[in-house]
């Protein structure tokens, strides 16, 4: 068996790691033959729940499962760990500005981000979940200079299932048969589901998703559309948030930083934008990435339409507003923004 690993989960009384907790510790992201060790981070009200949830884990029986350390204490839960996945946010409530929101959640990714830079691995991975996501990772980020910028990322891959998932359906294929349906810059409702660089394979044959579905129609209205809403819907019937295929997609996403894609596979990842298909530098956008060697690489050379230039361009002014706001609330020393 290879040495254990530290994988820190913020949030860890909550609805999200409660399904993520099980799949991290099952192999799933890190692989079958990778022991962990689980750090759990909540905040002082959730600690009750905590201890249900390490109980649950230990009933579990799970072989590669070392050790689950549960705190309430940034330092010990960032101490020496691999990959973080950063779910615990401040959500919005009803009335709630933008700025109010991002303000709340400065304070909880400054914390995390100087705890990362000063306990963490160096080449950690972090994963941020916890909306608004994309600023999010930028704040954490800034507040860990100590760690490479492109090992920290912001999840979109749920919004990339989600789109796979209508792509197949539309066409009545498996999952498996349709990739490379990406998603363009924020998770927010501005995001652009982008199905022109995907491909389907049907009765042996592949071909692109815009010739199979022969429908820009529907590529440019309700597929879009249902994409960008599908979190608020989720929430009209559940009353509550995405959960359950949120930890799934934040296991995807770490599952490919950490073992690499299939040659000719893309997959959705939010990372510092170079100013790649005339995206605002220095912002957190969502690209069509490759991953070898546990590095990220944004897939360049892709044709887009007009209209998928006009989408990446409201996503990237969003974020760049996002990203003013909450510069605006950040202490004023951090410069390296």
């Amino acid at each position: 068996m290879a040495e254990p690993i530290r994988v820190v989960v913020t949030g860890a009384a909550g609805q999200i790691a409660y399904s993520l907790l099980y799949m991290i510790a099952r192999g799933e992201v890190f692989g079958k033959d990778q022991p962990i060790v689980l750090h759990l981070l909540d905040i002082p009200p959730m600690v009750g729940v905590l201890e249900g949830v390490v109980m649950e884990l230990a009933d579990c029986a799970l072989p590669l499962l070392v050790e689950v350390v549960p705190t309430t204490d940034p330092a010990v839960g960032f101490k020496d760990v691999s990959a973080a996945f950063l779910v615990g946010a401040m959500p919005r409530k009803e009335g709630m500005e933008r700025k109010d929101l991002l303000s709340a959640n400065v304070k909880i990714f400054r914390t995390q981000g100087q705890a990362l830079d000063k306990f963490a691995k160096k080449d950690v991975k972090v994963l941020v979940v916890g909306n608004p996501a994309n600023t999010n990772a930028l704040v954490c980020s800034s507040y860990a200079p100590s760690i490479p910028r492109e090992n920290f990322s912001a999840m979109t891959r749920l919004d990339q299932n989600r789109a796979t998932s209508q792509i197949a359906a539309k066409l009545g294929v498996p999952i498996s048969a349709v990739k490379n349906v990406i998603i363009w810059g924020n998770h927010s409702s501005t995001q652009y589901p982008d199905a022109g660089q995907g491909k389907v394979t049907a009765n042996g044959t592949v071909k692109s998703v815009v010739d199979a579905i022969n429908d820009n129609g529907y590529l440019q209205g309700s597929f879009v559309e249902t994409v960008q809403k599908r979190g608020a819907a989720v929430i009209a019937a559940r009353k509550m948030s995405s959960a359950m295929s949120a930890a799934k997609a934040a296991c995807d996403h770490m599952h490919d930083w950490w073992n690499g894609t299939a040659p000719g596979q893309f997959v959705s990842m939010g990372v510092f934008s170079d100013g790649s298909y005339e995206s605002p530098k220095d912002v957190i956008f969502s690209f069509p990435v490759e991953i070898k060697n546990k590095q990220w690489k944004i897939v360049s050379g892709l044709t887009l339409s007009d209209f998928a230039k006009t989408k990446l361009s409201v996503t990237g002014k969003e974020l760049q507003e996002e990203k003013d706001e909450a510069l605006s609330v950040l202490d004023s020393n951090v410069s390296n923004l």
